[in-house]
Parts: structure tokens; sequence; C-alpha cells
């Protein structure tokens, strides 16, 4: 790849790599250089500017879990090397809590749960990110509850006036990243879906998926074939029924030896007026960064995984009803 150190032979090479060397082999001094200075990094729980904050964010997670593994399942990916890259990066990762930190006073227990980065890339390196991991899933393993993790949270950052405010558009800044996506088919057929989806057109589950898909959730949420994704889907939308559905980002592969993959960013943003997974209506302003990655097979989409953060979901109706 033009710019880039010649032992990756390609993007996905790349970002495996790399994020091997910061996480596992303890390389965090590296990322001085793998980020840009003044990288913008965009999270469910709010927005941060800069490779240092980065790093010193790196450095208190190693702390609060030292076994930290982060495996790589997918990269899926888009751009060239004159424009740039975007990376979709789908991890497994795993750590056992044995230091104190943001999740609290050690417990001991080991969590397993999904992340999925969004990462752009030109010139060896890192300049602009979005980034979701699976939060609700570490606080269950970890024997708490993601509603009630979020008032703590909230109460230990100064109260509702005073806390971190989650990402919305409001605090988002821009980026060099101008791009969004590409035009294949698999990218536009998954965009479709979840359109539909949040079109309240809940048949497109029974038409565009094998009868025996694998749906993975946040909340290390596992589920399959129709009726249980279903129930998945409508109880985010029926939470905020009348919020507003984009799709951010998209884009299509098909690679060889894989099965042709999409991944979707997207975004709903709206009040909280309906019933569902986050309980009776607030009224709460709520904005849901979500990630989409998919498989398709001869009968349909076969593997669906799904993130956004329930407890930057809680925290934003908690900070509205007090």
């Amino acid at each position: 790849m033009k710019g880039f150190d010649p032992q990756y032979t390609d993007l996905p090479d790349y970002i495996l790599k790399i994020t091997q060397e910061i996480w596992e082999d303890r390389g965090i001094a590296t990322l001085n250089y793998r980020y840009a200075p003044d990288i913008p990094m965009r999270f469910p729980e709010g927005v941060s500017i800069g490779n240092q904050r980065t790093i010193n964010g790196t450095l208190a997670t190693l702390a609060e879990f030292p076994d930290r593994e982060l495996t790589g399942e997918d990269v899926i990916w888009s751009g060239n090397e004159e424009d740039g890259f975007l990376s979709s990066h789908r991890l497994l990762t795993m750590g056992t809590h044995t230091g104190g930190g943001a999740f609290g006073p050690p417990t001991g227990k080991r969590f397993i749960v999904r992340a999925i980065a969004d990462c752009a890339a030109i010139n060896d390196q890192i300049n602009d990110e979005w980034l979701i991991r699976d939060t609700a899933g570490i606080v269950l393993q970890l024997g708490m509850k993601p509603k009630k993790f979020a008032r703590e949270l909230i109460e230990r950052e100064g109260g509702p006036d005073n806390c971190v405010k989650p990402f919305s558009p409001a605090v988002d800044v821009e980026g060099p990243y101008k791009s969004r996506g590409n035009d294949n088919e698999w990218g536009a057929r998954m965009s479709n879906i979840l359109t539909r989806m949040m079109d309240k057109d809940f048949a497109v589950v029974r038409a565009e998926y094998d009868r025996a898909v694998q749906t993975e959730h946040p909340a290390s949420t596992t589920v399959h074939s129709w009726a249980d994704t279903e129930k998945l889907w409508m109880g985010l939308r029926s939470s905020f029924p009348n919020a507003e559905f984009k799709i951010e980002h998209q884009i299509g592969r098909e690679d060889p030896m894989l099965s042709p993959r999409a991944a979707v960013r997207w975004s709903l943003h709206g009040k909280h007026d309906g019933w569902g997974m986050f309980g009776q209506p607030t009224g709460a302003e709520v904005y849901v960064m979500g990630f989409t990655h998919a498989e398709f097979g001869p009968y349909g989409l076969r593997r669906e995984w799904t993130l956004f953060d329930h407890v930057s979901i809680w925290k934003q109706i908690m900070m509205h009803t007090g």
C-alpha cells in the first residue's frame, strides 16, 4: 500500500497488526505516531480529541483489565491509497477485572464482548475514528445493571448538569474523513434492510434474513431466527418511534474465501416517547450511534452483528429525568 510500511500486505493486515501491537504487545507509546496528534475519536460516551487522550485511556483500561485481549473477527473496508481508507473492524475483546477504574473496584470477574471501530487511515496513520464497545455487556458480566451503572456514572461525574455529555451532533467535531463509503450492492442491501426496519416495515426480516440467522446485539445478546431478531429491533425502534434514522456510512465487500459482507454506521435521533427496551417514555432527547455488520448467504442475511450503547442511552434518559 502506497504510503504505508511495506510489512503490511493490505488494509486488514495493517489494522490487525497495529491493534495487536498496541494492546497485546503493550506498545501503547506507538500511538504517538500510529494516531494523528489531533485525531477526533467519537464514542457513544462522548468525543475525545488527540492521541494523548487515547494513550491515557488505553493505559487506564489495561490497568483495570491487565490481561485484556482484542481478537479481530473481520475488517470490512473501503477507499484507496490516494484518498484514504475506512476500516470497520469488528473485534471480540476480553479481560479480567483485577484493577480498579471506570467499572469500579476490582471484581475478579471476566468479560467477553464485541466492539466495532471505524478508523480512517492514510499514509500509515489513523486520523479519524468512531468506536462502540458493548459496555452493557461488560457491566452485566461484572455483576452490575446497565441502568444503575449509568445512574452511578452521572453521580460520579457531578450530576445531570455537570456530567460528561454523551455523543450527539451538538458535540461532534469535523474530522478529515469525508467519504460515505462505497456503492457495493451488499452495503446498499444492508442499508435498505435497516431503513425498512426503521420505517417500521418489520416484514423485511422474514423477507431478507436467513431463517437460521444468528443475530448478535448489545448487552451480550445472541438470538437465532426471525422472531427473536424482530423482537430486538422492535424493542429499539418502539422506544424512539418518531426519531429520525440516518445511514451515516456504508460499505459492501466481496472477498476470496469470505461471504459477501456489509458494514453500516447509522444513527437514531429523537425523543424517548415510546415503550420499548428503555421502559416508560420520558420525552428525553436521545442520540443513538449504531453499527451493523452482516454476512449474506444463499438464503439471505445469515449473520448480523449490531452494536449501540445501552449505558449511554440510559444516561441521556436520566440526565433528562434527573
